[in-house]
């Protein structure tokens, strides 16, 4: 459906258009209509289904802008969702002049302070902090007239649901809420029955929850053989933006800390970072500084980047629900995307539970060998060198050249540049990953999906056999324009500019000429 068949305004389409959005999506074309009209709206849909723009357009709508008191409250469960949902809400009303500001935990509040204080119409805020400046008399939200609680399971699970109930009773009787969340636990409902008028339902298909282009897989492994074969799937996969999710703090540092290490350009993130540091990573993360983020769930909660290819999850999530939330950071406004789920044995019944949910089969995956790795390694590596060659003033180096070409085969001084923009092999570059408790087994039949060999390639979820599969080739995840971008950003697959880190090299030596 087309924007223009929703009934926004002419400086709102043109503010779509601008923003690069081109038909609504489902979440939005049965929304917005629902909001314009004053109605309560629940709506089911898992991030990535552009449900920001579902509430934020019909806010941006139905706001006075010369009104200076605030209008509309959205309430996010972190500071990272937060963040983005007021950049959104401030992109798509920039043309009417909206003031939307920003409140969170772990920032100055002073600065804050002074930012209310600029009268905004929209405030975008976390449960805590938003109670803290209604507490200090500094938000005053008399003249709401809107009121969103966006990925309420999400503020359910981080034990805001108090906190969301002590802001509503702040707010007038009459009023219009939305309430939106991927999933619909009985708390949640009760907020929808409690505080909400006749609200409208709009939900997204089960078998909508994980979207038909990303492509899920699982690796069966056991806990201490998950790191290695994890950078050995970089280096045959070659993603171009990841998002690694693990269970805990510990392991986000060690596991970012080791594949920097191995020469990848990698940065943990976690709720003990500064907010200062969370948001550098993240606008690394973003501008495609950083090609992988290592998180925990509450840390990537929020994350709305629509470049990410691929999500790993190195422990696999205790709750299906959590698995939706993680894979629905790739495979999004169009793209394809590929998760994948490392499970140890006693880890199957978990990975039984999400089948269940999404109503996807997973398809089993073989773990690349250290050659096929090493194959992967030197894929990149050729594509570095051949950019490097189109960057380099060729002529200008020439006399030394001829002077290499005299003493030198020319084979051993390509092999030899390629064993230097080639990364360590994995072996010699030990990382210990600290074994974390097990999760307690959960029971339940197994419905098929042996770890069998054998089996061709496949494409798509639909898949129901057992067989194993290789998803090993990094151009066939798809269209020409992403391997034209990805082939542009060679040159920051590695720390310390492209150079390998110190360490053994691999078995190429310049042989002198006879």
């Amino acid at each position: 459906m087309k924007f223009k068949e929703l009934g926004l305004s002419e400086d709102l389409l043109k503010a779509v258009t601008e923003a690069g959005y081109e038909e609504a999506t489902p979440i939005q074309a049965e929304t917005i209509p629902m909001v314009l009209a004053g109605q309560d709206v629940i709506g089911q849909a898992q991030t990535g289904t552009g449900k920001t723009a579902a509430f934020a357009l019909p806010i941006l709508e139905k706001i006075d802008k010369k009104n200076p008191n605030v209008q509309a409250l959205v309430v996010s469960p972190t500071r990272e969702l937060a963040i983005q949902t007021q950049e959104e809400i401030y992109k798509l009303g920039r043309t009417e002049r909206a003031n939307v500001q920003v409140v969170y935990g772990g920032a100055d509040i002073r600065r804050q302070i002074k930012s209310l204080k600029n009268h905004p119409q929209v405030v975008v805020g976390t449960p805590g902090r938003l109670l803290d400046h209604i507490r200090r008399r500094t938000l005053k939200l008399d003249h709401v007239q809107m009121l969103v609680l966006d990925e309420a399971d999400e503020m359910l699970n981080m034990g805001f649901l108090d906190d969301i109930e002590d802001i509503i009773k702040q707010l007038p009787e009459e009023r219009q809420t939305m309430l939106f969340s991927a999933t619909m636990p009985p708390e949640i409902k009760r907020v929808g029955v409690q505080f909400m008028q006749d609200p409208k339902h709009v939900k997204i298909k089960a078998k909508e929850l994980t979207t038909d282009l990303i492509d899920q897989y699982y690796v069966r492994s056991r806990d201490f053989e998950k790191f290695d074969i994890m950078t050995r799937f970089f280096d045959v996969q070659d993603p171009d933006l990841t998002i690694v999710f693990t269970r805990t703090k510990r392991r986000v540092d060690e596991i970012a800390n080791g594949l920097k290490a191995r020469g990848y350009n990698a940065a943990g993130i976690h709720g003990d970072l500064t907010q200062k540091r969370r948001t550098q990573i993240m606008n690394e993360f973003r501008h495609g500084k950083l090609d992988i983020l290592v998180a925990t769930d509450v840390a990537a909660r929020g994350i709305d980047i629509n470049d990410v290819t691929h999500v790993y999850n190195y422990d696999i999530p205790q709750d299906p629900d959590s698995y939706v939330h993680r894979v629905g950071r790739t495979g999004r406004a169009g793209n394809h995307g590929v998760s994948m789920t490392f499970v140890t044995p006693n880890e199957m019944g978990y990975l039984r539970e999400i089948e269940k949910l999404t109503r996807v089969r997973m398809l089993p995956l073989k773990p690349p060998s250290a050659e096929e790795a090493f194959v992967g390694q030197l894929g990149v590596a050729k594509e570095a060198v051949s950019d490097l060659i189109s960057k380099t003033d060729t002529e200008k180096y020439g006399k030394a050249a001829d002077a290499l070409l005299e003493e030198y085969d020319a084979a051993d001084i390509a092999a030899a540049l390629l064993n230097e923009v080639t990364k360590d092999d994995s072996s010699q570059v030990p990382v210990k990953i600290t074994p974390e408790r097990p999760l307690p087994k959960r029971g339940g039949k197994r419905r098929g999906g042996g770890y069998h060999r054998g089996g061709g390639y496949h494409r798509g979820n639909n898949h129901r056999g057992g067989g194993e599969h290789r998803h090993y080739d990094r151009n066939r995840r798809g269209g020409s324009d992403r391997n034209e971008h990805r082939g542009g950003n060679r040159d920051r697959r590695r720390d310390n500019g492209g150079r390998r880190s110190e360490g053994s090299k691999h078995g190429f030596t310049i042989r002198k000429k006879d």
